[in-house]
């Protein structure tokens, strides 16, 4: 009788603690939704941030290399082909008398960025120069003793944004450092460490295997939205589903990559928040299957190998001294970085589901590649001798081990953990 009265309530207590538990999941969802910003929504397209400051190193501790990896910073759009398809659409619209007032101020912002980009589609432009000669002058002087008088190597892929961000970056440090020896080099003999995402077959047919392909189907036509579309081009403007689909992404690459190229935007006139965050989802979707271990396969991570490999083996010839240089600079791109970052498992950068609507929510690759971005493995001596290790992206400390308290860490500890991470071929 006691156990038969309490069974009512019972029932509704746990009923009430269920709805309080999904309205405490739909607010936390709320909230991550509400942090999104336009600024954000430009993803891997968007410039290097610029509130970085020289780093700190404790007294006691000496820095005796650093291994870094970067990508190329700012550029003008890395191919024509999404300006010159929202180029045509918008002018086939003003042909047909169905283009609105803000879809002709669009095609103005889409002929001003053909017209700067003519001749120049995927080149460095002068904001991705600045960015690396600022994050080169940071790094010299939080190292000034380091990199005075040494020896310092430098290499990147084949791509000339690449080139001429190495060049950047060298260039000054070559004018801060009083007796420095820099050795430069660029060319396909890199593109194992540097661009391995066009040479791994294994991850080559990924990339054409339905399983992939479908996953990106689904969520693309699941999560687009057109409605920005219509509001530029017209009601009445002549579309066929897959033409909507790739115009609408379209209309946001161009957007979101204004400001790399020095061109201002405001994708607030076009997109509504959360249409920029939809259409910013489906870009962050396909980067994560593409460059990420995920469920559908770990060899887009794994691709990174032969460069996580090189960082560790320099290291370690460095501490053995058997390789006598101040540090060794990597300079290559966004498709070099993710796979490095989901392949270490840093923070942020790594992130396995099923459930794929969470990949927004979880994953970002605007937090973490930005245009210029770059990881700096830096190698202390101490005054005993041993050997320590930090770990910075973007500038700023990340702690790869489990359970790290500090954000310095022994080299020995840190190298067994990275070569743990390693594929087994």
């Amino acid at each position: 009788m006691f156990f038969s009265r309490l069974a009512l309530p019972l029932g509704i207590i746990i009923g009430d603690m269920k709805k309080l538990l999904s309205l405490v999941l739909l607010l936390a969802l709320a909230i991550q939704a509400s942090a999104f910003t336009y600024k954000e929504g430009r993803s891997t397209l968007g410039p290097y941030p610029t509130d970085r400051v020289v780093r700190t190193f404790p007294d006691s501790l000496t820095p005796v290399f650093v291994n870094h990896v970067s990508r190329h910073g700012s550029r003008y759009p890395a191919g024509s082909y999404f300006t010159l398809l929202m180029k045509r659409a918008l002018d086939r619209a003003d042909s047909l008398n169905t283009i609105t007032p803000l879809g002709r101020r669009l095609l103005a912002e889409v002929d001003a960025v053909v017209a700067s980009s003519e001749g120049r589609w995927g080149q460095l432009d002068s904001i991705g120069e600045a960015e690396h000669r600022c994050i080169a002058a940071r790094l010299y002087r939080a190292c000034p003793q380091l990199l005075d008088s040494a020896r310092v190597v430098a290499l990147s892929s084949s791509s000339p944004r690449s080139v001429m961000s190495m060049y950047s970056f060298v260039h000054q440090l070559s004018k801060m450092a009083r007796h420095i020896d820099i050795t430069a080099m660029s060319g396909e003999r890199f593109s194992p460490l540097m661009r391995n995402f066009d040479l791994d077959e294994e991850y080559k047919a990924y990339r054409k295997d339905s399983s992939y392909l479908n996953t990106y189907g689904r969520f693309l036509a699941k999560n687009v939205t057109i409605d920005p579309l219509l509001r530029v081009l017209g009601e009445n403007y002549p579309l066929d589903y897959d033409e909507a689909q790739n115009l609408a992404m379209a209309e946001y690459y161009v957007m979101a990559g204004m400001d790399a190229m020095g061109q201002e935007s405001d994708p607030s006139a076009y997109f509504t928040l959360k249409e920029y965050r939809q259409l910013w989802s489906v870009y962050n979707f396909r980067e994560y299957l593409l460059y990420s271990a995920n469920t559908l396969s770990s060899r887009p991570a794994e691709i990174a190998a032969p460069l996580l490999l090189d960082l560790v083996q320099t290291a370690d010839s460095v501490v053995s001294g058997k390789l006598h240089a101040a540090a060794k600079l990597r300079f290559g791109h966004a498709e070099t970085m993710m796979p490095l970052l989901a392949l270490m498992r840093v923070p942020g950068c790594s992130y396995l589901t099923n459930y794929f609507d969470t990949v927004a929510d979880n994953w970002h690759a605007y937090a973490t590649v930005p245009m210029a971005c770059n990881l700096q493995m830096t190698l202390f001596r101490s005054g005993s001798g041993r050997i320590y290790a930090r770990v910075d992206l973007n500038e700023r400390p990340v702690r790869l081990l489990p359970g790290q308290t500090s954000d310095y860490v022994l080299w020995d500890e840190l190298r067994v953990h990275l070569l743990e991470l390693l594929p087994v071929e």
